[in-house]
């Protein structure tokens, strides 16, 4: 099958698994019928990229359903129940939906829905700065954003948490124990959202590239130089804060527990170059996505290195590619003016997503099809080039 084929087939199946995925009533599309029954926010948020890709407008349809369930203070929930009369206690107090978050790609979505040539409605824009004013009014701590819940960071399972479990022994029951005990220890604030805790707060590396990235975007989308700004200065912390050169990452900053777990080289330390205005650091890390012993693997990135004591390629998080981090890492690349390497990227998630048959993650070294299957978020794997023709913010 030749490159061009191969992407017509990848974008047959994606629109094939989109559509089927697709709840029209409600307005978005189902991640996975049995694993993932309800919305999830940056889940949709993806998808809303890949129907961009595709030129369908649910892509504006899905973004406006994910901020339709907006808090009153700006706040998006991470989930939002089928069932809107459902209570999940370890989720939160809330019926209808969870009182955390995930990483803000809804910038990004909005990005890719106006690159698509579809126009935006205004008060998604409103939306979505009213959003990234929720996460720096409640999550900024000493210049840096601070997640409540591993969920939060997208990286569920991530061996940067193991500090807090107290062991670096993946057990789904452990695990399971310790998001109950999160959830539990988590303070609320006015509209029910989690705004701070006892017992697990930090910056994640992840999750203040995606929120800088969004916030430079959404800089360029408003013309709004307070938002670059806010994009510089979350960056420039994160250069200061939490730029490891022994790894040549940046690490996780714990600020309530933790401890060096927050420095394990996962592939998640690479995203800051995504915003970083130091290109040594830059491309320090984005080197390691090229050596074999690193993070380059045949299906890759792998998520550990591969000689790391902990990596294992089928375990959750503890080693296996994932289609959210390898379009952030594409993203960076290109962001970094690594245009060959964003080209690999680019070419090994596409294989890996058809190989996989549009799994929620899978084994980097033999493309093995892993978790849920299929996981509509693999779909994003269609917007995988789109930049090399033209230069968008951010982009």
């Amino acid at each position: 099958m030749t490159e061009v084929e191969r992407d017509a087939e990848l974008r047959r199946l994606a629109a094939r698994l989109l559509d089927r995925a697709w709840q029209g009533a409600a307005g978005y599309c189902v991640p996975n019928r049995r694993s993932y029954p309800h919305l999830w926010l940056w889940d949709s948020c993806f998808h809303v990229i890949a129907w961009a890709a595709l030129g369908d407008r649910r892509a504006v349809e899905e973004l406006q359903t994910v901020f339709a369930g907006q808090f009153a203070g700006g706040f998006l929930p991470h989930i939002r129940y089928r069932d809107g009369s459902i209570r999940h206690r370890h989720r939160g107090p809330l019926a209808g939906s969870s009182s955390f978050t995930q990483p803000p790609v809804y910038v990004r979505a909005l990005l890719a829905v106006r690159d698509a040539g579809m126009e935006i409605p205004a008060e998604l824009l409103d939306r979505a700065a009213s959003a990234l004013d929720a996460l720096w009014r409640d999550r900024l701590r000493d210049g840096l954003l601070v997640v409540v819940h591993p969920w939060e960071a997208g990286t569920d399972d991530s061996p940067r948490w193991d500090s807090w479990v107290g062991s670096h022994r993946w057990r789904r029951r452990r695990w399971t124990a310790f998001d109950r005990e999160i959830a539990s220890r988590a303070v609320y604030g006015a509209d029910g959202q989690a705004i701070d805790s006892t017992a697990f707060v930090v910056a994640p590396a992840s999750f203040n590239a995606i929120a800088a990235d969004a916030a430079r975007c959404l800089g360029d989308l408003l013309d709004d130089d307070t938002w670059r700004r806010r994009a510089g200065d979350l960056a420039d912390t994160l250069d200061a804060r939490a730029w490891d050169a022994d790894q040549g990452l940046w690490w996780d900053v714990p600020v309530v527990g933790g401890g060096e777990s927050c420095r394990t080289p996962t592939v998640d330390g690479v995203l800051p170059a995504l915003c970083t205005a130091n290109r040594e650091h830059a491309s320090t890390a984005l080197d390691q996505l090229i050596d074999p012993a690193r993070f380059h693997a045949p299906f890759g990135p792998r998520f550990l290195p591969k000689d790391h004591p902990w990596y294992r390629p089928r375990r959750y998080w503890r080693g296996p590619a994932w289609p959210p981090i390898n379009f952030y890492l594409w993203l960076a690349a290109l962001r970094q003016g690594r245009r060959e390497l964003a080209r690999d990227l680019a070419e090994r998630t596409k294989a890996a997503v058809l190989r996989a048959r549009f799994s929620e993650y899978w084994d980097p070294e033999t493309g093995r099809g892993l978790g849920a299957r299929p996981q509509t978020w693999s779909a994003v794997a269609v917007a995988l080039g789109a930049a090399f023709t033209a230069e968008s913010p951010g982009g």
